[in-house]
């Protein structure tokens, strides 16, 4: 699974104009996920999107986690976190899992974030979702259950 974890003031994802997910001060999460992907790395990948600390304290150093401020976590789909583009013009996804089971893995993701923290959103997979951001720092990290970065 790969994530970019952005710190937001405000986030919201829509579907054919309708709003799915919204939070107000947390983090948006942009989730590319691999067939590979089970129980295992969803605890790995929700224990560091709950707790990681790039939040400031009172002295403004990055200390707190979205649960320290009570901030919600908003899981967006995005396939293309797995994009390889080494080789010519075109990326290649073959890393990522195949749309029919990357469907169920992010839907288990989402069920498993929401059962350890309890302001999560979502957004749909597989929809053209417009996602609507105010990137609070800017703070932006990459999460690899891999550890490749």
């Amino acid at each position: 699974m790969r994530c970019i974890i952005q710190r937001v003031s405000c986030a919201k994802v829509e579907v054919d104009n309708k709003l799915i997910g919204e939070i107000d001060k947390g983090i948006m999460v942009l989730v590319g996920v691999a067939e590979s992907d089970g129980e295992k790395t969803f605890d790995y990948m929700a224990g560091k999107l709950i707790h990681l600390r790039i939040f400031p304290d009172e002295n403004d150093k990055m200390n707190l986690s979205t649960e320290d401020i009570g901030g919600g976590i908003l899981l967006v789909p995005n396939f293309t976190l797995y994009g390889d583009a080494h080789k010519g013009r075109r990326p290649s996804y073959i890393a990522g899992a195949p749309p029919s089971v990357a469907a169920g893995i992010f839907e288990d993701f989402v069920k498993y974030v929401k059962s350890q923290y309890g302001k999560v959103e979502a957004g749909e997979f597989g929809a053209n979702m417009q996602v609507e951001l105010i990137n609070d720092g800017p703070v932006t990290i990459l999460l690899d259950s891999d550890k490749t970065f």
